[in-house]
């Protein structure tokens, strides 16, 4: 069955569970192959319902136009007219490739949309996990690079066969930046959006004079190791601790360095960021953790607003204001 956003709809929509929470409504759905949480601060039970399903339905919608997954979605048709055929975009779609132009540059490659080839190579999930040729990585790397791919107003074409575009280093984190201004848009002050670990956090939680969010251990996944206190900012983690394999000894994490070709391997395990929106706070974070502690720290500190935290197998590496957030 080829899926359409109707279809899209009504699997997130069946997905959707009220969660008990004291003093504030939370619901949770599946969505963008993560758990997506929301948790608010209701103003009428009217604007409760109707932000609801407003939020369900955005992301439903957004998920059928732009994940790789979905046969008909933009992003496959996109991918499927590589070599051949300019694609028409609308507004949305031209805005959000413009944003990934100047992560790209601010990056400096190491966030690419069209690393997708390379993340195909290097499947993590494969029983039993092979690695890759050199000649393999070789090819694939000549189907990478954003600077290649061609733009004008209102269409976008991929100029070589085989290039494709992957939004999942920054989908889920605009979707929460839109769910957030969705809530605004509904009249909610207080809001708590996680898709997946990417978090926002608007106002604060009642009674409290922040939102409260966790951050995983990666040597102890399933438990903490400190918390951060959220208010107006959002929080992100990158980390390849519970997706990577072995193979003779050799660890391989499933983040792969564009500009390499190769999964990351800097001794990185986890990466968080705190900063204004989700977009950025998640894409420094994986770019703090393909650049490692040193090149990492530096470019998250460039960022107004950012903090970031970036640990490795036996240390921690904070940016100068990080413990300000931290909460005992």
């Amino acid at each position: 069955m080829v899926l359409t956003p109707n279809n899209v709809f009504e699997r997130v929509n069946a997905s959707v569970q009220e969660l008990p929470a004291a003093g504030v409504r939370k619901f949770s759905f599946r969505a963008m192959g993560t758990l997506c949480q929301i948790t608010f601060v209701p103003g009428t039970r009217v604007g409760a319902e109707q932000f609801k399903a407003a939020a369900v339905k955005w992301v439903s919608d957004f998920e059928a136009k732009y994940s790789r997954f979905l046969s008909d979605s933009l992003i496959s048709r996109i991918n499927a007219s590589a070599g051949h055929d300019w694609v028409e975009v609308d507004e949305e779609t031209d805005r959000l490739f413009a944003m990934c132009s100047e992560l790209f540059f601010l990056t400096r490659g190491a966030f690419d949309p069209t690393a997708l080839p390379l993340i195909e190579l290097w499947n993590w999930k494969a029983n039993p996990p092979l690695i890759p040729t050199d000649e393999a990585i070789e090819s694939a790397r000549t189907l990478v690079g954003w600077q290649k791919l061609q733009r004008r107003k209102g269409a976008i074409f991929l100029p070589r066969v085989g290039m494709k575009l992957d939004l999942g280093g920054i989908g889920k984190e605009y979707a929460v930046d839109r769910v957030v201004q969705l809530a605004a848009h509904h009249g909610i002050e207080h809001v708590l959006v996680d898709f997946g670990q990417d978090v926002r956090a608007q106002g604060k939680s009642p009674g409290k004079p922040a939102w409260h969010i966790g951050l995983e251990d990666p040597g102890n996944p399933g438990r903490c190791w400190t918390g951060v206190a959220a208010l107006n900012m959002a929080v992100a983690t990158s980390g390849d601790y519970l997706r990577n394999f072995q193979i003779n000894g050799h660890r391989y994490g499933h983040i792969i360095d564009p500009r390499s070709g190769h999964p990351v391997n800097n001794g990185c395990r986890a990466v968080t960021v705190i900063a204004p929106t989700c977009t950025i706070a998640g894409i420094l974070s994986t770019t703090g953790f393909i650049l490692g502690p040193q090149e990492g720290l530096n470019l998250i500190g460039t960022q107004y607003g950012a903090e970031g935290c970036i640990i490795t197998e036996n240390s921690r590496h904070q940016t100068r204001k990080f413990h300000e957030y931290i909460t005992r």
